[in-house]
């Protein structure tokens, strides 16, 4: 091939230009600089409706070494069980990442529960009906060994609820083509039942009335806009 010194010098502009351009769009304003950190524990009250927390479910803490792997995701993370009059238990983890880059995005249950040891036996995207709101949610079967663990999630990036991977990309893209690093919150709750459509419709009980019980202010931030 005969050699172009033009065609050179013309693809090293293009290079060049491509890099500054992309320098140029990468997000550098974390958007929880803007609009402050959300205080979990002040958020989520400890009663409401028929749900208080029980007081005799101990809270099992992570491994030293899975700790050290979640603070570098995470800069809050709330877990309580509530227990209603019926004796009916649902277990509340929330999880806030100020950074969600792509280092440092929320991990979805898909991808946590396999990890410590759980089979995912099924996973459908379905809607949950709020207060003056439609919810896209996700509900995942967990099973290891004797322990059946229905769960009902959804992510909030920035204040977009988002339900799969490509979602939460495509969130975090819409971000940075504005200057802005989102902040990111991934909202699960899950309860022991091999029975799993009684435990979605506990759990949508659940949900339902925490909607009522949150601050109009921050539903938003729990429950996108």
């Amino acid at each position: 091939m005969k050699y172009n010194p033009i065609a050179v010098v013309v693809m090293a502009v293009l290079m060049a230009a491509s890099s500054g351009a992309a320098h140029l769009m990468t997000p550098t304003v974390h958007l929880a600089d803007k609009v402050g950190q959300p205080n979990l524990e002040a958020i989520f009250p400890k009663s409401f409706g028929d749900w208080v927390i029980d007081r005799n479910t101990p809270v099992i803490l992570p491994a030293p070494d899975v700790q050290a792997r979640l603070d570098k995701i995470y800069n809050q993370v709330l877990s309580r069980t509530y227990v209603n009059k019926r004796g009916e238990r649902i277990m509340l983890s929330v999880a806030y990442g100020g950074d969600q880059s792509d280092g440092t995005r929320l991990h979805r249950p898909e991808v946590c529960y396999p990890a410590q040891g759980f089979q995912i036996t099924s996973n459908r995207a379905t809607d949950l009906q709020l207060p003056g709101k439609n919810l896209h949610i996700r509900q995942l079967t967990s099973k290891l060994d004797q322990r059946f663990e229905p769960i009902t999630y959804w992510v909030i990036v920035g204040d977009e609820a988002v339900t799969s991977a490509t979602q939460q990309k495509l969130a975090q893209l819409s971000y940075g083509v504005r200057g802005l690093i989102p902040d990111g919150m991934l909202m699960r709750v899950s309860s022991i039942d091999m029975d799993s459509e009684r435990a979605f419709g506990i759990q949508s009980e659940f949900l339902q009335a925490l909607a009522l019980a949150v601050p109009p202010e921050s539903h938003a931030r729990i429950f996108g806009k």
